[in-house]
């Protein structure tokens, strides 16, 4: 696939039209549609539908989009930045499905390059990014995620558990329970807490963020063990009387004979130990 059509296809998600994608790449419309057709082919999936509304992407568009960015990106990075940046560097590309394992990567970099010496690295924290399809297909190197893969080319190491808390701190408004939304598991164990909270419930995607929100603001919320344990011992959180710890399931994703999965392995088993 051409990388001229993967530039064309973010242009025209961007601009909302064929019309204005051509305006902007300097080309005809003709050559616009040619090269969407060329990934549609490829794919056998249709990326943009048109009616009186405009130009819109389809459901597979907006699957396929973080990936064509992300295609790019790393052509720009290899073409231009990579020559000058690999010499005597390990390149190492991780992920992390849910947000509650931002600091755990991190971690698990700067540990590995302990081990290993300096790191070409690439973090990527990504909601729509399914991080077992960019280990499967070589976007990503490994990725933590919390559902068992089963795709043959992909080989998952379980973990311990992640252990979520449900900690509280006294609000200066309405009490609020903060949602993470983390998938199922965690949605079927936190829903009975979410009614218990007298006040509205706040959806926040990312731990971090959400974190710092209760501490500003007070409510409730299930954080990892790991990332409030200095705010335990402080005093800024107290554990919720009587609520159960929700185990997350984790597994380090790798492709079958990948030349890093031990070492990584290896790098996050001894980090976890240590936390």
């Amino acid at each position: 696939m051409q990388l001229k059509a993967i530039e064309t296809f973010l242009c025209v998600a961007e601009t909302g039209g064929f019309h204005a994608a051509a305006r902007k790449l300097n080309v005809t419309q003709t050559a616009v549609s040619a090269r969407i057709r060329l990934i549609e082919e490829e794919t056998g999936k249709p990326l943009f539908t048109r009616g009186a509304g405009g130009t819109s992407l389809t459901d597979f568009g907006r699957q396929f989009r973080p990936y064509a960015e992300q295609m790019l990106s790393l052509w720009s990075f290899a073409s231009h930045d990579l020559p000058a940046q690999t010499l005597n560097r390990v390149a190492l590309r991780l992920g992390a499905q849910l947000s509650i394992w931002d600091p755990l990567l991190v971690d698990l970099a700067v540990r590995f390059e302990k081990s290993l010496g300096p790191l070409l690295l690439t973090l990527n924290y990504d909601h729509d990014l399914n991080m077992v399809d960019a280990v499967a297909t070589q976007v990503l190197d490994a990725a933590l995620t919390h559902e068992q893969p089963t795709a043959p080319r992909i080989q998952a190491h379980e973990l311990n558990p992640e252990r979520l808390m449900l900690v509280e701190k006294p609000s200066t408004g309405d009490p609020v329970f903060v949602n993470l939304e983390l998938g199922e598991v965690y949605q079927d164990h936190v829903r009975s807490a979410a009614r218990q909270a007298a006040g509205q419930t706040l959806f926040l995607g990312n731990c971090l963020m959400a974190l710092r929100y209760v501490l500003r603001r007070g409510g409730t919320g299930y954080f990892p063990e790991y990332v409030i344990r200095d705010h335990l011992s402080a005093g800024e959180l107290t554990p919720v009387a009587g609520a159960i710890d929700l185990m997350l399931p984790l597994y380090l994703v790798t492709r079958r004979g990948s030349a890093t999965s031990a070492g990584i392995l290896t790098c996050l088993t001894d980090l976890r130990a240590a936390v």
